[in-house]
């Protein structure tokens, strides 16, 4: 159904440590590199980091990645801390959305909402 997501950030390169760090950990590689665009993906391009000249709205949106278990969740959340994230809800189990769901939330450097979860 989702052919790519993109997200506008406000400094491309700050924001691509963020994600380049917290991909590494779940496996994710860089696919497309331009001056303004930044895309990853396992076999194509599917979630952009771009910037327009726009800041985006911190309140915007969220997004989740699946991570193979909790470890991954754990090693991509503490990655996103190190390079430049804050932490919106520590890894751990979340029983609301299932019995087996471990996650984790970040917000990127733009303050957009980032979650980590394995089910």
């Amino acid at each position: 159904m989702i052919d790519h997501l993109g997200f506008e950030v406000t400094d491309l390169g700050r924001s691509a440590r963020f994600y380049d760090a917290l991909f590494f950990a779940l496996g994710v590689r860089r696919m497309h590199e331009s001056a303004t665009a930044i895309a990853y993906g396992v076999m194509e391009p599917t979630f952009w980091i771009v910037t327009r000249g726009r800041t985006p709205d911190p309140g915007y949106g969220h997004v989740a990645f699946s991570a193979a278990g909790k470890a991954a969740v754990d090693a991509a959340y503490a990655a996103g801390i190190s390079r430049g994230g804050r932490s919106d809800g520590p890894p751990g189990p979340r029983p609301q959305y299932g019995p087996r769901t471990y996650a984790a939330y970040l917000r990127d450097p733009d303050g957009l909402r980032v979650e980590i979860v394995s089910s």
